[in-house]
């Protein structure tokens, strides 16, 4: 962890355009989520396809299922989950750690508990452009203890992508992203630029907090902000306990959306071929037709 002076000046403060609160709903096998971004009210948010805060105890999960299209990252907040896929890529992420998946042209896999009690944790989908929709599949993961983390003025922030107070994320992000884990103590004052043609909103984790202007009501944990125009967002913590909250932002594709489920593509013709492949193992499922994830 670094302690950093970095000052910048917002010019113009993104607002606080809409806001939803994630209600707990089942997900998978037993799971329960709090969906954000993919729910009816908010189907897309370009380039985010979906936002779930995750909550699992075994024998709940999320047993063996596809991808095509896109990149899942998943974030864990406590406990631990198993990875496994087709191409015989395995692995378990635990508290603080970091999954980035690149699906692209397609990926069977699972995910399940790793450990006893509740596994918590953040599954966030990101859109790939169509020149990256059929690339090979791909993992970046990395460890809590090696997530760059920066502190500044009674904030700290952990930069899962992106950059942030000077610190950088090694993550390769195909579609331009910001991924900010941040934390301010009571009193706190955040300003954290962004770029003004990009897309953005906060999730709140925990604690209270005023987005936007000081004038702003106050934001409790669950509720999914989108932000506005502008160059950056502020944030300060009135309460008098710590405010936690991700801010994530993304360069939009601007490209047109087909979607049934796992399978995100263009067009509807993309999807009806997604299906063709899958259910006949061609086209990147073929390790698919005699797969099936191990008993960990």
């Amino acid at each position: 962890m670094t302690d950093t002076q970095v000052s910048w000046e917002i010019r113009e403060p993104r607002m606080v355009t809409r806001k939803f609160l994630a209600r707990p709903q089942h997900e998978g096998v037993g799971a329960i989520v709090r969906r954000s971004i993919g729910r009816f009210e908010l189907r897309y948010f370009d380039p985010f396809l979906f936002l779930d805060e995750f909550s699992v105890t075994a024998p709940a999960g999320f047993p063996d299922h596809p991808h095509r299209g896109f990149e899942t990252v998943t974030y864990m907040l406590q406990g631990s989950m198993t990875h496994e896929d087709f191409e015989g890529h395995k692995g378990t992420i635990g508290p603080g750690d970091l999954q980035w998946m690149t699906a692209g042209r397609g990926i069977v896999h699972s995910e399940m508990p790793a450990s006893q009690g509740t596994q918590k944790g953040l599954q966030l989908w990101i859109n790939l452009s169509s020149k990256h929709k059929m690339i090979e599949p791909n993992y970046q993961e990395i460890s809590g203890k090696d997530i760059v983390e920066a502190t500044e003025g009674g904030i700290k922030v952990r930069v899962v992508a992106g950059e942030a107070f000077g610190a950088k994320s090694p993550i390769y992000t195909r579609t331009p992203t910001m991924y900010l884990d941040f934390t301010l103590k009571p009193g706190a004052h955040l300003q954290q630029p962004i770029p003004t043609s990009w897309n953005a909103f906060v999730y709140i984790l925990e604690g209270e907090g005023v987005f936007g202007i000081p004038q702003s009501p106050p934001m409790t944990a669950h509720h999914l902000l989108l932000l506005g125009h502008g160059d950056g967002v502020e944030a300060w913590n009135i309460s008098t306990k710590p405010l936690r909250f991700i801010l994530v932002g993304g360069e939009p594709l601007g490209e047109p959306v087909a979607q049934l489920g796992p399978f995100v593509m263009n067009t509807q013709e993309e999807i009806d071929r997604t299906i063709y492949d899958f259910e006949n193992c061609i086209n990147g499922f073929e390790k698919a037709r005699h797969w099936s994830r191990s008993d960990f």
